[in-house]
């Protein structure tokens, strides 16, 4: 990797990361993924071991992993799902069902820390549980400790709402302690960075980063574009199937007092429109612009690629909102071949749950840096915050509100049209291609972690860590 290598330790061997991170390859989650990337540039200096609860297969390589099975008890979780109680899982089960995974992780943590020496422990959140096994570690053992935090505990685009109002206080003391115990905190979101940044003490707020997530060119590499037909398509999981069947008519008695129980005692810091994370606006938006040009009736659809819930829960949904013949949906698949098929899009799509009282949000999309990685139109339904700031600006974007139909329909008729005319258009993102890639994200998580090296080092007054040896 490019830049300042790690000092090596006095024995000549070279340097350790011990990382944990509960999810991780072949997962497709987006920490798994932002894991995976930083970590194989990062084992070019480092002589990484990771921690995970995913089964693998992993692939060989320089990084190591070991996988260490969570105690979660299944048959439990299983038994209350299946009887509907899964509001006793959201009261008791905190800060989420990873916590059934810290004691395994850190009895494996202990063990390798004896065993490898490393200078420094890196924990990938989300989901949390991880973090309270970094911090026993690293208090257990003297190894500094980096946390990267994914998705703020406190960001209200992720979290709207908890369980209770008890809930919401815990989260804010957990992101608390987790600033002010780790050597170093990394966010991906420069306005939760800043808000959470502002609460602390200003001996702690050096220790706060901003690393935000990448994208490598290579990954996606031009493709030409499909001869017949304007294919849109989204990446990812949208998370608004059950707002469209609220839609639907109500239920009898039961269903009614169903739901009246599990939303008792919930603490709401933000409504969101969550019909916006659905296909129901751009499914209207492509009806009309169909409507507008009978010619393209059967030309314009939009799939979505990666979605991980239920086919029967998406096909009600699709049908409820009236958008099922424009809409398809597909299961998730690897990571590498949603590469390949946004490089032969005809048109991105990017949509974000819409904040109903217009207040600006900390949430950004991690395919918003893969979709930049690729010379496509980007259509992006962005309420006003973190996500649309970045992409303001950025070439071949456009911006419009998350329930602007018409917006919508119009920037399809005038991309739609130009590709039928014979000259769909692309963007030249050269420009973005080295901030927007994982060598310059790594250079940026190393610098991270020496400096949490060197602050532990500082406050003890000694040049290396302590690690715990194993006893007997």
């Amino acid at each position: 990797m490019p830049g300042v290598a790690a000092e090596p330790p006095d024995d000549g061997r070279r340097p350790t990361l011990l990382c944990l991170s509960p999810s991780f390859y072949p997962d497709t989650t987006p920490t798994a993924i932002r894991a995976g990337k930083l970590l194989a540039r990062l084992s070019r200096d480092w002589d990484v071991t990771v921690l995970s609860e995913s089964a693998g297969p992993h692939s060989a390589g320089p990084v190591r992993v070991e996988t260490v099975p969570s105690r979660r008890p299944r048959r439990l979780l299983s038994t209350l799902r299946r009887l509907r109680l899964d509001k006793l899982l959201e009261l008791l089960v905190w800060p989420d069902e990873s916590i059934f995974w810290v004691r395994p992780a850190i009895r494996a943590g202990r063990r390798l820390i004896s065993a490898r020496r490393p200078e420094a422990i890196v924990v990938f959140m989300m989901p949390y549980g991880g973090g309270l096994a970094g911090l026993a570690l690293s208090r257990l053992t003297g190894v500094p400790l980096v946390l990267n935090l994914d998705d703020s505990p406190t960001c209200t685009d992720m979290h709207p709402r908890f369980p209770s109002r008890l809930h919401h206080r815990l989260a804010r003391r957990l992101e608390d302690l987790y600033v002010r115990r780790a050597d170093a905190v990394v966010y991906v979101s420069a306005r939760n960075l800043a808000q959470v940044r502002a609460r602390q003490a200003e001996a702690v707020r050096p220790r706060m980063h901003l690393v935000r997530y990448g994208a490598d060119r290579e990954d996606f590499p031009s493709q030409p574009q499909r001869p017949g037909g304007f294919e849109i398509a989204y990446a990812g999981a949208m998370s608004g199937w059950w707002s469209l069947l609220e839609e639907e008519p109500a239920g009898g008695l039961a269903a009614r007092l169903y739901g009246a129980w599990t939303r008792l005692g919930r603490y709401e810091l933000v409504k969101l429109d969550q019909r916006t994370s659905s296909p129901a606006v751009i499914g209207r938006a492509i009806l009309a612009a169909r409507a507008r040009h009978p010619e393209w009736a059967e030309e314009i659809r939009l799939t979505v690629h990666g979605n991980p819930y239920p086919e029967a829960l998406v096909s009600r949904a699709l049908a409820s909102a009236g958008v099922e013949g424009v809409v398809t949906v597909l299961g998730p698949v690897p990571h590498g071949e949603v590469a390949a098929t946004l490089a032969r899009a005809d048109l991105l799509f990017l949509t974000l749950p819409r904040r109903i009282d217009g207040s600006p949000g900390g949430r950004i999309s991690a395919k918003t840096y893969e979709y930049l990685a690729t010379d496509r139109p980007i259509l992006a339904g962005a309420p006003a915050g973190e996500n649309w700031d970045y992409l303001s600006g950025k070439p071949g974007v456009w911006l419009v509100d998350p329930e602007d139909e018409q917006g919508m329909t119009d920037v399809i008729e005038q991309l739609a049209g130009a590709k039928f005319s014979g000259e769909p258009p692309t963007f030249d993102r050269a420009a973005l291609h080295e901030e927007l890639s994982y060598e310059t994200r790594a250079r940026e998580f190393d610098a991270v972690i020496r400096e949490a090296i060197a602050r532990r080092s500082a406050a003890r007054g000694d040049g290396a860590p302590q690690p715990e040896r194993a006893s007997g």
